[in-house]
């Protein structure tokens, strides 16, 4: 093999080996913003979106430039101690952070998209900071804030991927205290998403108050409940029927 090819087939070795130590999360687009002029750049996430049970959580973020972080990613891609972990550093070392939430009923009212934007508002209001410009996990705001949605923005911007830990980590312990009052459904396990031992529970006992009822498997289960009861009701009378007929604006008969 000649010299060449030798270093071709190195190179080509010391690519594969280095692939999986790159990180697709990087603080690119907030270095971009503060080149641009923006200083408190905040970003923002939600957790619980596609949840059976209960509210939706979003955080906002200002995180120090000074102040690095090491190993923010989408919280989805982290164990649970390391979450914790690093939501504790970000509650320390961030120039300002929120939590916010809508609940399940506000959820059924307006729908999952709206409350987790509402959310995420509710979130970017009560920072300590106001932020001049936003990053978005692939979602636009009706603020008077410049913003950028981002696409899978908790895998790509530390900001975003800060968000959504205190997110999710927010969530997740007000799932392990409902789990408490509603232990059936196991939602230390399954954070209130549709999994299979939550589906045979909500067949079983039906829904809780703070289910989502505009979701599908939640509506359903009012109908289908092993445990559901149905009081008998009186058979109507032949005068009642009249009653009830004529009230209705019914079409003419042939």
């Amino acid at each position: 093999m000649s010299s060449r090819r030798k270093a071709r087939v190195v190179w080509a070795d010391a690519m594969l080996e280095s692939a999986p130590m790159r990180r697709l999360c990087s603080s690119r687009f907030e270095r971009t913003a503060r080149h641009n002029g923006w200083q408190r750049i905040a970003g923002l996430d939600e957790a619980g979106r596609g949840s059976l049970f209960g509210p939706v959580f979003a955080a906002a973020v200002i995180l120090n430039p000074r102040r690095r972080i090491v190993g923010l990613d989408d919280s989805k891609k982290l164990p649970q101690k390391r979450r914790e972990i690093l939501a504790q550093r970000i509650r320390e070392h961030a120039l300002a952070w929120c939590v916010a939430c809508v609940d399940a009923g506000r959820i059924d009212a307006w729908n999952i998209y709206q409350a987790s934007r509402q959310a995420m508002a509710d979130a970017v209001a009560q920072l300590s900071i106001q932020p001049d410009f936003l990053l978005i996990d692939a979602v636009h705001l009706d603020l008077l804030v410049e913003q950028k949605p981002i696409i899978k923005g908790d895998a790509r911007s530390v900001s975003i991927a800060a968000a959504s830990i205190l997110a999710k980590v927010a969530r997740d312990e007000v799932m392990r205290e409902f789990d408490q009052i509603y232990p059936m459904y196991g939602l230390a396990a399954n954070k209130g998403y549709a999994t299979r031992v939550h589906l045979e529970a909500l067949r079983t006992y039906g829904p809780s108050p703070l289910h989502r009822f505009s979701f599908a498997p939640v509506r359903n289960a009012i109908c289908w409940a092993a445990a559901a009861t149905q009081e008998a009701l009186p058979l109507p009378s032949d005068s009642t029927n009249k009653r009830a007929t004529a009230d209705l604006n019914l079409p003419p008969c042939d």
